[in-house]
């Protein structure tokens, strides 16, 4: 990590502290929620769809609410939001640890989410004002940094949190950061807000979070009611009107939460692709993984928090290498260069027995660690360089909703293919047994062979063991496909240097002024 700049005023040292405490705390919320569904299910019940809410709900609000919250923060105020954000994500958190029943859970998993958007825009929106020059460089560095050693090093302290006090133990530990965060914040922070700010786009702001309320919603519930069900047909198409309205109401909005005139840049399009193509090769092997350590390996929490380190380690170290190799290499190549080595760890991964452990597994997870980390160092700078300086606000809300919402996305449609997938096995496996089969395919989806043995008992475990390793195979070819076409169009689209294309930009659009771009 980099020293700390001269210029950098030691009375801030204390806010930095806070949000990056923040910043800790929603990768550990992420990864220790998918580490700890094993537990929670075992003791709360629940089906495999409300365990699924897990994880999903959270993602859920926290990416359809990511861009409203920086606007209200610009309007009311950071460090209130970033306060109000704090105090409501610890007492959440608080909440979970006592959680009845898997429907409160779910349900407050979906609050938690709301509540981290609120720190995280808040918390953000404020260290850039409390930071000038080098110094907010090197804060926001920080910041980066710490979330990475949340999500590289998540699991494996939800394991020890698990195997020592309970999976309640993973949300108090949000309360006790937030608590920490909150006493660094008082007194320290200053109030900030944009004059010029003009207010929150309601109608897109409801319109958007509806959107992917109904299509997550009608995935997940799909793999148990069916694609052809009513409720799930309703969702989906639901889902498909509010994109319509959404994008006729932002096109006619004075002030749109997204500028769809920015997707006029191709290579802004580019870099939406990006997050996609990262939630497909290594975000959701975040969830499935623990999934498959725990329940179809048989591993403990610790064991499979440790293996999981192979994975989100490389983090650390690969983002800081491609920012020096983008000097000499353009950022798409260097992007294109690490999705197609993670796409050849992913189709690595798919072909090891799921019941090992060990090197077997360290070693494509490690391929897909460092091949994710080359665009993932440079996807946040990607986002600002590809459009004019002065929309580079805009561009940055649109392409962090775009990241969190499609993690969101990928989890749903993954779990959804993994159990059709699984229930295409055991139906040629076991024809005979009908809708039992269905029922069982959810369960192994989750990675919980025991369930799914108990409901087909004539199945041995080598007969369900391989029914799930041959359908997380094929999904893993779903993976290394969009992983390779995402690959291929960010190549096309982001290949050049932005010096390169900006002539052609203008001879796109003759009505706008050269405006200056950061080289990336």
């Amino acid at each position: 990590m980099s020293t700390v700049p001269a210029e950098t005023p030691t009375g801030k040292m204390p806010v930095l502290m806070a949000v990056c405490l923040a910043a800790l705390a929603l990768p550990l919320g992420f990864a220790g929620g998918a580490v700890a569904t094993p537990a929670i299910g075992g003791d709360l019940g629940g089906g495999p769809a409300a365990l699924t809410w897990i994880t999903n709900a959270f993602m859920l609000t926290f990416g359809s609410s990511l861009m409203a919250a920086g606007a209200l923060a610009d309007q009311f105020g950071r460090k209130r939001l970033f306060m109000m954000g704090i105090v409501a994500f610890a007492s959440l958190s608080l909440a979970l640890s006592l959680a009845p029943s898997i429907l409160v859970l779910d349900l407050l998993r979906a609050g938690q989410g709301f509540a981290a958007a609120a720190a995280l825009a808040g918390g953000t929106a404020a260290l850039a004002q409390e930071f000038e020059g080098q110094a907010r460089t090197w804060a926001f560095s920080l910041l980066g940094t710490t979330f990475g050693i949340g999500l590289a090093f998540g699991p494996l302290l939800a394991g020890v949190l698990i195997a020592a006090f309970g999976w309640r133990a993973i949300f108090l530990s949000g309360t006790i950061i937030g608590l920490l965060a909150l006493l660094l914040t008082v007194g320290r922070l200053r109030e900030s807000r944009d004059p010029d700010a003009v207010g929150l786009d309601r109608a897109g702001a409801l319109i958007f979070t509806a959107m992917l309320g109904l299509f997550t919603y009608g995935v997940i519930e799909a793999p148990e009611l069916g694609w052809t069900h009513p409720i799930v047909m309703t969702s989906l198409v639901g889902s498909a009107v509010m994109l319509a309205a959404f994008i006729l109401v932002e096109a006619r909005s004075d002030r749109p939460m997204l500028d769809l005139s920015l997707f006029r840049y191709p290579r802004f399009v580019g870099v939406q692709v990006l997050p996609v193509a990262t939630c497909y090769c290594y975000v959701v092997l975040l969830v499935l993984l623990p999934l498959r350590f725990i329940g179809v390996a048989g591993l403990g929490e610790v064991d499979a928090g440790l293996l999981l380190v192979a994975l989100s380690a490389p983090m650390l170290v690969v983002p800081l290498a491609a920012s020096y190799l983008v000097r000499w290499l353009p950022a798409g190549i260097l992007s294109a260069a690490g999705l197609l080595t993670a796409a050849i760890g992913v189709f690595w991964l798919g072909r090891v027995d799921p019941a090992s452990g060990g090197i077997d597994v360290i070693l494509p997870m490690l391929v897909i660690g460092i091949g994710t980390g080359l665009p993932w160092g440079l996807m946040d700078g990607l986002s600002v360089s590809v459009v004019p300086k002065e929309r580079a606000g805009m561009a940055t809300g649109i392409f962090s909703t775009t990241r969190v919402a499609g993690e969101g996305i990928a989890l749903a449609i993954v779990n959804a293919v993994l159990a059709a997938l699984a229930k295409a096995q055991l139906a040629a496996t076991a024809p005979q047994h009908g809708q039992d089969v269905s029922q069982a395919a959810q369960r192994l989806a989750i990675g919980d062979v025991r369930g799914a043995s108990s409901i087909l008992p004539t199945l041995t475990v080598s007969e369900i063991h391989e029914s799930y390793a041959v359908a997380f195979r094929h999904l893993s070819m779903m993976l290394v496909t969009i992983t390779v076409l995402s690959a291929l169009v960010i190549l096309v689209l982001l290949g050049r240097r932005a010096s390169q294309v900006e002539n052609a930009d203008e001879e796109d659009f003759p009505d706008r002024q050269p405006a200056r771009r950061a080289e990336v």
